[in-house]
This record gives C-alpha cells, structure tokens and sequence, in this order.
C-alpha cells in the first residue's frame, strides 16, 4: 500500500513547504497517526518510541494551529532536558521557516538575563522550555503563561523521574483551564498518572510505537567480560574497521569523565555529555559528534533521550543501565527511524541480574557475543555466560536479533551488515 504524503494530513501550505524544505516527503507511522487528531483540537496521551519522529508528530500541527492567529505565545511545549529542549527548538524553527511564527528556548544552566531580553524582545508564538527554568522566568515576570492554547508535556516519565513533577503541577495552575494538552510518554509511573489526571481532560490514547521495544533495525549483542577488563574490550572495539560514531553510556559523571580520560590516552577522540558539564561544553560536545570531530562521546543517561544525531553506527553501554527503560531508550540514539546500528553491552558478573531484568522487560534474551584473541582473564570470577537456550537464532526486531543471526531487510530495504568476523559466541560451560 503506497505511503500517505504529508499533503494530505491537513497541514497549512507554509508548513508543508518547511517540511520539503527540511527533505522529508513521507510521514513516519507516528506522523501519519498523531498528526490529524491534535489538529481536531482534541487532548491526547501518545505511547512514544524513541527515534520514529515523536517530535513532528506534534509540532507540525501545532504550527499549522498557530497560523494566523493573534502574535503572542499560545504555545508551550515542557521537555526534561536541555538537550531535549534546544533539539525540539532546532525542528520547530526549521519546519516553521516559511512562516511568521517565532520559536524560542529556554532552559537552565546557562545565564537567566540573555533569555530574559529574547523574551521581552520578541513576540513569540511557540516556547519551548525546563520546568525549572520557565518557573524561575514566570516569577521574574518576563513570560506569561495566561494565554497559553497548546501544552505539550514531552518525555513527560523522564520529567516525572527527575523529580519535576511538583513543578509540572505548579505550571499547570498557571495555564488557562480551556487549552489543548498533549503528552507523551514511554512509559506512566504512578506519579505521571497523577499529573495527567490534573492536566488533561478525556484524553484520546495514541499509541505510537510499542514503549518497549528497541527499534527494528538496532542489533543488539551482551559482552560478557569481567569489570576490571572493561576499558581494555571496550578500547578493542572501537578499534574495529567498522566503528563509525559511537556513544558510550557510563553509569555516573564521574566515571564518565574518567572513561573519557582513559579513551583519549589510547588515541582515541573523545568528548563527554553529563550534568556537570556547561551548556556551552554540552553544545560543542555534540557538535563535534556530529561534524566528526570525535568518534566517541561517553554521555550519562541524561543524554539517552536528548540526543538527536544522525549516522550513529554503535551504542554501547559501558555500564548496564539501571533500568530497562533506560536501557531502550540508550539504545535508540542508534537505528533512527529506518537506520540500522548496533548496541553493545559490556556485562560484567556483578551485572547480571540487570541484564536479565532488560531481557525479562523486553521478552526476549539478547545474544551473547565474545571477542576472539581477548585477554578476558579467566582466573577471575565466573562471567555468568549464557546457556544454551540463549542462542535461539534471532530474527529482525527482536531483542535476540545479535551479530550472526538471520535476519531480513529493514523497512528501509536494506539489510543490515552481516556479522563481524570479530564477534562470536561464548562456548558453553
């Protein structure tokens, strides 16, 4: 059945030509689904996955609503992170070019008087904003929240996660009573449900993409390895012909920043992304990720759902992830949309049972994969290698689907490369 084109989902001429304009012809599944029911007007709650175009999802429609309307902010969108915030900024501007709208951002972490004078300065139509930091603009009076039309509360489980939930309720006070809201969510912890209860008003439920499931075209792969020979696997990795763009997930700043030192010193091209980091650093940082400056940035989970990178060929965690949810959406600043990548996890015996927690959330094992020639130091404690059940062939888009298996085209109509001749299985013990 042959695609449906933005043109028919109802959006203005100007916005259209900015989509055009920014090379996109055909919705993603998302799009095609989200985008005619927030131009109803109507509030929403979309189930979303990382990496499938959440983003125009919501602010296509959102801009096609504004147009030609009075000139004063009528739309807010609320995201977790900087990062998040100034990526979700960056795609509005673009989509809105052919536009008058006006499109700002605001977050904390950097000077508060800049933002101030770009507030007062221009008659914004769409805010993109922190929690923290809109409420400390909101009380210095320099932005209004009284006309507010449209509300987006965008990775609204990660905002919830960090803690912003009180300040999610005190902004929703702020807003008119009759508005648009729209949220979106991987997940809805107790506290979430709580907010969206307060927020939104019989909400239609969107599910846009299954919240637990890595995107089809990421391999996914364990490496069994003792701790104390982590840096050593993870230095022969990313020495291998095919490793291009690389983010490594570390547990903690400091260990971040201690990996990053380690890397550089092996010759490797490093930058680092975590909360200690300015957003000056955090920009560059990014930028030369994405102009290929450096091969590797070594990022804490506040950057898993604010990094919008194109061409990244290998997500690895250095340390596995807390939780599984943290664990999918690591993963998905590989295989964006109809890309393949891979992702790598560095397993260490301690480790185990957080592994098993992901494999039990995702429904599936992930193949374990080891690195011939490697001094894996055996005389240490066992590596908890898998058993024979964990080496079920696995198929395209599920969470087995390892180097080695079979696996079918992607969406795309490529295939994904075939198995290093580095990666193998595990003898069974």
């Amino acid at each position: 059945m042959a695609a449906m084109p933005f043109a028919a989902l109802g959006l203005a001429p100007p916005v259209l030509k900015g989509v055009r304009a920014a090379g996109y012809t055909e919705p993603t599944p998302i799009q095609a689904k989200a985008i005619p029911l927030i131009l109803q007007g109507g509030d929403i709650i979309g189930a979303a996955q990382t990496g499938t175009g959440k983003t125009a999802a919501f602010v296509l429609p959102i801009l096609t609503r504004l147009l030609g309307g009075k000139k004063r902010l009528r739309a807010l969108v609320l995201t977790p992170t900087r990062e998040l915030a100034a990526q979700v900024e960056t795609n509005a501007r673009d989509y809105a070019r052919f536009t008058d709208l006006r499109v700002g951002v605001v977050y904390g972490g950097v000077p508060i008087p800049p933002q101030e004078k770009m507030l007062g300065r221009q008659g914004l139509d769409l805010l993109v904003a922190t929690p923290g930091r809109l409420l400390d603009l909101h009380g210095r009076g320099v932005v209004r929240l009284d006309e507010i039309e449209i509300l987006v509360l965008d990775e609204a489980d990660r905002m919830v996660d960090m803690g912003f939930a009180p300040d999610l309720n005190r902004i929703i006070r702020l807003l008119p009573t009759e508005r648009q809201t729209m949220m979106f969510s991987a997940t809805m912890p107790p506290e979430l449900n709580r907010v969206a209860t307060a927020a939104l008003r019989e909400p239609a439920r969107v599910d846009l993409a299954p919240p637990s499931r890595p995107a089809a075209g990421i391999t996914q792969a364990v490496y069994p390895v003792p701790k104390h020979r982590k840096t050593e696997l993870l230095d022969a990795i990313l020495r291998r012909h095919d490793v291009g763009s690389v983010i490594v997930f570390a547990r903690t700043k400091h260990g971040a920043d201690r990996l990053a030192k380690t890397l550089s010193r092996k010759g490797h091209s490093v930058a680092t992304l975590h909360g200690n980091r300015s957003q000056g650093q955090r920009e560059r940082a990014l930028g030369d990720l994405r102009r290929g400056r450096v091969q590797v940035l070594v990022a804490t989970d506040i950057a898993s759902r604010g990094i919008d990178v194109d061409g990244i060929t290998h997500v690895i965690n250095y340390d596995v992830p807390h939780t599984p949810e943290d664990y999918v959406h690591r993963i998905g600043r590989t295989g964006r949309v109809d890309a393949v990548g891979d992702a790598f996890t560095l397993m260490s015996p301690e480790e185990k049972k957080e592994v098993v927690a992901i494999e039990r959330f995702l429904g599936d094992t992930i193949l374990r994969v080891m690195m011939p020639d490697f001094d894996y130091d055996t005389r240490k404690p066992d590596l908890g290698l898998p058993g024979p059940k964990a080496y079920g062939a696995p198929t395209q888009g599920s969470a087995g689907a390892g180097p080695g298996g079979s696996r079918p085209a992607t969406p795309s109509g490529r295939r994904p490369r075939k198995a290093l001749p580095f990666e193998r299985r595990p003898r069974r013990r």
